[in-house]
């Protein structure tokens, strides 16, 4: 029922303003002596009006066969394009034209500090990420979006944590779909584009067009692409060939060519690790033996052949493992509304957990370390918070394993 009021609400506004304009007309009108001295001492002007008129059509028209081409090129040509210059002072705006320029243009360099900056053990994803996504916003004339990219590679490597600093990198709203819930056919077209009109929940946009609708150039991060149901694979090919979806609760069109989609996928995880370091220094044959390979898996084919790069993420290390183990159990201790202290993160609870797990050597993923010392901490990280601390430090103790010690605040400096 309000869906369908909102359509009137312009019309509502508009009957408001005649109804304010006839009283506000009624309260101030003039009697007839007082009209006539009005209409006297506009008389008295017409004729600059008139003039000023006459002058801008004749402007008008004349730009009008400017940009024809029908005017000779000897003499009015020059003359219009010499008083359009002073009336707009060209040298102001041909000044700030190379300004505006180079704001158009995305520094692939400084986005690929940043991102390596946060994503642990990837730096040549990084690297070739951001040089990708210079050159497509470049494009003037694309009519699809403005990139379609497929990050593969085993779980835990960083692949979905890049896409959203990827989006606050670009100053991006991020569109976080996970295709694990979109697997049941007819139904999740309708959750993705809407419930066609008469059905139970066509008042509403579907998440995906609803999504774009509000933020066109949002980064669309479909996670776990493989587990997407056909049809909605189907649909999705729409959005990259056609450059548009549509809303199916009202029939109205989408774009889709200011938004980057980013594709996520687990299959064939370890072959993909072993080819990330077999082809180490050779991106473009690790490529064409990626696409090799999630053929053999079953990896939609229709949906590679859309794909404008993948990128294989490669298996994490020992050192790297820990580096992303001691963000994400700062992450995890935030989560607690607390934060470490400086160097509060003991070095060997980290390398004590890893002898443990036996993730010294090449490995996927440091969920577990984290999760092993979440399942220590979380009794002694409530008792801080509920203590009134904000501050911890983790220590390694005999006794006790792992514990979460409260840093008081230190006292500031007048």
């Amino acid at each position: 029922m309000l869906h369908s009021l909102q359509r009137y609400v312009p019309l509502l506004f508009a009957l408001v303003l005649l109804i304010a304009l006839f009283k506000f007309l009624q309260d101030i009108w003039p009697d007839r002596s007082t009209a006539t001295s009005l209409l006297n001492g506009v008389r008295g002007m017409f004729w600059y009006f008139a003039c000023a008129a006459t002058i801008g059509w004749l402007l008008l028209v004349l730009g009008w066969l400017y940009s024809r081409e029908k005017l000779p090129s000897l003499f009015l040509r020059p003359t219009l394009m010499d008083i359009l210059d002073r009336l707009t002072n060209r040298q102001v705006i041909e000044d700030r034209l190379p300004e505006l320029e180079a704001a158009t243009y995305l520094d692939a360099e400084s986005l690929s500090r940043a991102l390596k900056q946060r994503i642990i053990g990837q730096d040549s994803v990084c690297t070739d990420i951001a040089a990708q996504i210079r050159r497509r916003l470049a494009l003037s004339r694309r009519g699809k979006p403005v990139g379609i990219f497929l990050f593969a590679g085993p779980p835990g490597t960083g692949k979905t944590f890049l896409a959203k600093v990827l989006a606050q990198e670009l100053d991006r709203e991020l569109l976080h779909l996970d295709m694990a819930q979109f697997a049941a056919g007819s139904h999740s077209l309708s959750q993705l584009f809407g419930m066609s009109k008469g059905y139970v929940g066509s008042d509403s946009y579907g998440k995906l067009t609803g999504g774009l609708r509000d933020t066109p150039n949002a980064v669309v991060l479909l996670d776990e692409i493989e587990k997407a149901h056909p049809d909605v694979l189907k649909a999705f090919l729409t959005a990259w060939n056609d450059g548009f979806v549509t809303e199916r609760s009202d029939g109205k069109i989408v774009s889709t060519t200011g938004a980057i989609f980013v594709l996520t996928s687990n299959a064939a995880t370890e072959r993909l690790g072993m080819l990330a370091t077999q082809y180490a220094g050779d991106p473009e044959s690790m490529r064409t033996a990626a696409v090799n390979t999630l053929r053999e898996a079953q990896f939609a084919p229709e949906v590679l052949n859309r794909i404008d790069r993948i990128f294989v993420f490669r298996t994490l290390e020992g050192l790297d493992i820990a580096r992303v183990s001691a963000l994400e159990i700062e992450q995890m201790i935030s989560s607690y509304g607390l934060e470490v202290a400086e160097q509060g993160i003991d070095p060997n609870i980290v390398l004590m957990l890893m002898v443990r797990h036996k993730k010294l050597g090449t490995v996927g993923s440091s969920r577990d370390l984290v999760r092993a010392i979440e399942e220590q901490l979380a009794d002694s990280l409530i008792e801080a918070r509920r203590k009134g601390f904000t501050r911890i430090s983790l220590v390694q103790t005999e006794s006790q394993g792992i514990v979460a010690r409260a840093v008081r605040a230190s006292p500031e400096v007048s």
